[in-house]
């Protein structure tokens, strides 16, 4: 309780009393603050992931397209998963090139006109960089005692191309056969019947310290009946939760939500994790393969 006094003009004096918040009082109202945050903190991050997943979704379709266009354009020819180091005159066919790290020296990392901007899909993307890049990626690299973001989240299913059209000898292959072996490394569009383009994924966002080449690759031993014998050779993203966003040939997109912890060990921030490992029975790479290719 607060007390006054005020002096009338008759020169008579009365007291004012004004009522004050209590400890108690006081102490009630941040309790009921607490809990009020507590309830709609969760509420409000899950509004801005759903709405993170809405853009990334977003973003996989707008590439898928510009994909699209690429390919009606170039005679059903689609562009190449990777680069090939040993075929540096094909590398121009390539969805794009450079290799991510955290090396500041590393235009790749962080400056588009490095590679993204001469990749054969800009003309179609709209001069839109950040459709290569989940929102919810806020991986940096330091350059100069600044954190910039990186420019790109997104890799191709490396047997959407391959590396310039070869399998690089993966999941067993042989790496001078054209369009793999056993394993088919699609080349064009009208190849895709097999399992049809709407089962074969095209984009996904990769882990910011998985990702490196242009490409996802499936290890595609084990499938489809020895699921003891499956591997990993590159991990996707988990940007989404405990999910990653996918894109698919006929051009839809999903985000898809992973089921063994196994596909997502503990994130290494500012370097590369060791991403090739055996995996024995994980559904999420027995879901990769059988949406990755097929036996030629």
């Amino acid at each position: 309780m607060i007390s006054s006094t005020t002096t009338w003009k008759d020169g008579s004096a009365r007291q004012n009393r004004r009522r004050a918040f209590t400890l108690v009082e006081l102490l009630v109202v941040v309790a009921i603050i607490g809990i009020l945050s507590a309830l709609l903190l969760p509420a409000l991050g899950w509004s801005k992931l759903k709405a993170q997943g809405i853009q990334c979704m977003n973003n996989h379709r707008q590439l898928t397209m510009a994909w699209r266009m690429y390919v009606d354009d170039n005679e059903d020819q689609m562009p190449f998963a990777s680069r090939n180091p040993s075929l540096p005159q094909l590398n121009r066919y390539a969805w794009v090139t450079g290799d991510l790290d955290f090396d500041p020296n590393n235009r790749s990392n962080w400056d588009v006109t490095q590679d993204i901007m001469k990749s054969p899909l800009w003309p179609f993307c709209g001069n839109s960089a950040t459709l290569w890049k989940c929102p919810a990626d806020r991986s940096t690299v330091t350059v100069n005692g600044t954190a910039l973001a990186r420019v790109r989240s997104m890799s191709m299913n490396m047997w959407m191309g391959g590396f310039a059209g070869y399998d690089g000898g993966l999941s067993g292959g042989d790496f001078r056969t054209l369009g793999g072996n056993p394993w088919r490394v699609y080349l064009k569009m009208s190849e895709l019947q097999d399992p049809g383009p709407s089962q074969i994924f095209l984009f996904l966002d990769m882990r910011e310290d998985s990702i490196d080449w242009g490409n996802f690759a499936t290890d595609m031993r084990g499938y489809p009946d020895q699921p003891q014998k499956i591997s990993f050779y590159d991990l996707p993203g988990s940007y989404h939760g405990r999910a990653g966003g996918l894109s698919f040939a006929d051009g839809h997109s999903e985000i898809k939500r992973w089921q063994d912890d196994r596909t997502m060990p503990r994130l290494i921030e500012g370097g590369l994790i060791p991403d090739v490992f055996p995996s024995p029975n994980n559904k999420d790479i027995l879901w990769f393969q059988a949406h990755a290719t097929r036996r030629k």
